[in-house]
């Protein structure tokens, strides 16, 4: 074999490591860079299933298809570009985007509670067709493009909070890990929905197959693991919303809050020193995310009183004309 066909099969095969570490590399940062948005990706996992509620059971899964469809679409070809253009040509911008994200984040969840709470009232469900259409297709269109523009907000969330935990200047490795990130993360919350929502229909299956204890045992238990999930994903949106609140007010110059977590934060740490450093690690996290969700509660809770207020203003002067 002569040296040059050597020496071309050695190059290839570099070129080849090369790409599979590139790939682990993008595979790696994409999944680091989605688990910091995991509370808007519980908080989307427990509020699409009420999109399908009323519709024929052998027409849920089409209809989740669509809205994951339509959920691609948001993340890839509408906000990811965007983003993007914003961090290359303005990218002070991303601090006050996020600030604005986290803020929304902390007054879904504060609403949320003070609507559990009964210290203000629940707004009406709003989901699935709101028209008097009896057209099976007009229906899931209503269905689908509601879903869609909820999914807007809650994916925006996604792809910003994802963007922001990325730790490359190389755009082009940007882009491949977000398109990554919106992949899985439109795979994971439809995928995790689609399992969910037939739960109920195996429960059934069970149950006609003589299996009725199971079977039933499936059908009363998923109501609660619904509830569930809409809890955790509550706490979540006021503990990750809170953090990113704070973080972006230290990055735009107003650290007192950063800095009282941290010292919080380090003060447990310090006590708990004498359980371990994988024990005081965690101490450390339980006290971030703990001031993190508590000021995510008092901060959604002032934007939600400052909203509501406006709104009532609002309605008083369009009552006045």
């Amino acid at each position: 074999m002569s040296i040059g066909l050597v020496a071309l099969l050695d190059d290839i095969a570099a070129l080849a490591k090369a790409a599979a570490a590139s790939v682990d590399d993008v595979a790696g940062a994409a999944t680091k860079a989605s688990s910091k948005a995991i509370g808007v990706v519980i908080d989307d996992t427990a509020v699409t299933p009420q999109y399908v509620q009323g519709i024929k059971p052998e027409r849920e899964l089409p209809v989740i298809k669509r809205i994951a469809r339509g959920s691609l679409i948001n993340k890839l070809g509408i906000i990811l570009p965007v983003a993007l253009l914003l961090t290359w040509l303005a990218p002070w911008s991303l601090p006050i985007l996020l600030l604005v994200g986290g803020t929304y984040l902390c007054f879904e969840g504060a609403e949320k509670v003070l609507s559990a709470w009964g210290i203000i009232k629940e707004h009406e469900n709003s989901h699935g067709a709101s028209d008097k259409s009896t057209d099976p297709a007009a229906v899931e269109k209503a269905i689908v493009s509601s879903a869609v523009r909820t999914d807007l907000i809650l994916s925006t969330e996604i792809m910003l909070v994802s963007l922001a935990g990325l730790h490359t200047n190389d755009n082009l490795s940007k882009v491949a890990i977000m398109v990554v990130v919106g992949f899985i993360m439109t795979f994971f919350v439809y995928g995790l929905v689609a399992l969910l929502v037939k739960m109920d229909d195996l429960g059934l299956a069970l149950v006609r197959r003589g299996q009725e204890k199971l079977g039933r045992a499936i059908v009363k238990t998923m109501p609660r693991v619904f509830r569930v999930i809409e809890v955790v994903g509550t706490v979540a949106m006021l503990w990750v919303g809170g953090h990113i609140v704070i973080d972006a007010l230290n990055n735009l110059g107003v650290g007192a809050l950063h800095h009282l977590v941290e010292h919080a934060a380090h003060a447990a740490t310090h006590a708990a020193q004498g359980l371990g450093n994988s024990l005081s690690g965690v101490v450390k996290w339980c006290v971030e995310t703990a001031c993190s969700g508590v000021f995510g509660l008092a901060f959604g809770a002032l934007v939600t009183g400052l909203v509501l207020g406006l709104q009532r203003l609002l309605r008083q002067r369009a009552g006045q004309h």
